[in-house]
């Protein structure tokens, strides 16, 4: 177990190592990301405008606006860009073959390489969130309470393992297909829809029967943007609440094992030729 401890902080000082070199970029990077932002909050002035009771499903313009923001940081825990790709990849080109015959699991790997990812990220990025923050600091409500934040941190922490777990397993679908890529154009055009980043899914109830929207609810990919950013504005409480995170942790455990399960079962077809 020590043995095994000591291998898995190597390379996580390792990959922390090698994204403090190059990860400079991330400031100015994620401050142009905020800027569609302007854009967003002229748009939903004027939905609101038309809006006859000022609301819609419970949210106001100020709601909204905040929403977009939490969802922000809801996928900047979340997202894994290249992940999937990577591990198809590897597969692809034959290089997942020194995962099979070195003391190295795979998964735990690029979890650890993510996981210093997100940390590099978030040192070099805390200025220009709490920037954008401080300047839409109106559009929030007061401060939730000490529960409320503490659930917002576990849904974000969960949402990050859910959306690494998430993408490894699609990753994993390369031991059985040659190209995924046009397996993850469909999977991205449905996270980000389903995922909230577009709008606040509970708009659905407006559009769609109780039951299909009802659906919509209980899928995994709610929780990598709508419902850290839900729990944040109050719009999750209570039992409502607790059943969220309990199906969230009931997601992401389900697709850790589904990520091991694939990796299993690719090691045993793949077959690898040549030096």
């Amino acid at each position: 177990m020590l043995a095994r401890a000591t291998t898995w902080w190597t390379i996580l000082r390792i990959c922390l190592e090698e994204r403090l070199v190059y990860r400079g970029d991330f400031i100015l990077g994620t401050l142009m990301r905020f800027l569609p932002i302007v854009t967003q909050i002229f748009l939903w002035t004027a939905v609101f405008a038309s809006a006859s009771s000022g609301r819609i499903q419970g949210y106001s313009r100020e709601d909204v606006i905040a929403y977009y923001l939490l969802t922000m940081v809801g996928r900047a825990f979340s997202s894994m860009p290249g992940l999937a790709s990577g591990i198809a990849r590897q597969i692809r080109e034959g290089e997942i073959k020194k995962f099979m015959i070195q003391p190295i699991d795979l998964l735990s790997f690029l979890l650890l390489a993510r996981i210093a990812h997100k940390l590099v990220y978030y040192i070099v990025a805390t200025g220009p969130f709490a920037l954008v923050f401080f300047l839409c600091g109106d559009y929030f409500p007061p401060w939730p309470e000490a529960t409320q934040i503490l659930a917002f941190v576990a849904s974000l922490l969960m949402g990050f393992l859910l959306g690494f777990f998430l993408e490894a397993t699609i990753g994993m679908l390369g031991f059985w297909f040659l190209e995924v890529s046009s397996l993850l154009f469909v999977y991205m055009l449905f996270n980000f829809f389903f995922s909230g980043h577009m709008f606040p899914l509970d708009f659905l109830y407006g559009f769609l029967p109780d039951w299909l929207a009802n659906l919509v609810m209980i899928q995994p990919l709610q929780f990598l943007a709508y419902f850290p950013a839900a729990v944040w504005l109050g719009k999750v409480q209570g039992w409502e609440l607790l059943q969220g995170l309990a199906l969230q942790a009931g997601w992401m455990v389900f697709f850790m094992f589904a990520a091991r399960w694939a990796m299993n079962a690719g090691y045993r077809r793949y077959s690898g030729y040549g030096g």
